[in-house]
C-alpha cells in the first residue's frame, strides 16, 4: 500500500478546484462551515459519515468513496506506526 493522499486533498484538487468555486461557496454549497471545510481540506479533519453523503450530493459521488478513501489514508498511517504498538499474539493454550 502507498501514502495515500488524505480526502481534503483530492475534493480541493478534483472537486472545487475545477469548478474555479472558492472554499467559501464550497462550504455554503455543502451546508458546512468555513472553518469545518478547511479543517478537512488542509488535513486536520476527516471525512465523517454525514460529510460523506453531503459530498455525494454536491459532487454526484458515492458517500462510500469518501469513506472509502478516509479509511485507507487513516489505516495507512496507523501502519506506519505498527512497531511502535506494545501487542502480543495471542495463540490457543
Amino acid at each position: 500500500m502507498h501514502n495515500p493522499p488524505h480526502p481534503g486533498e483530492i475534493i480541493k484538487e478534483l472537486c472545487i478546484e475545477p469548478l474555479g468555486i472558492s472554499v467559501t461557496e464550497a462550504a455554503d454549497a455543502l451546508g458546512v462551515s468555513r472553518k469545518t471545510l478547511s479543517s478537512i481540506l488542509n488535513g486536520r479533519a476527516g471525512i465523517s459519515p454525514e460529510m460523506a453523503v453531503r459530498l455525494s450530493i454536491a459532487f454526484d459521488t458515492s458517500a462510500e468513496s469518501w469513506l472509502q478513501q478516509q479509511y485507507m489514508y487513516e489505516l495507512w498511517h496507523a501502519e506506519q506506526h505498527r512497531e511502535a504498538l506494545k501487542v502480543r499474539k495471542l495463540v490457543a493454550a
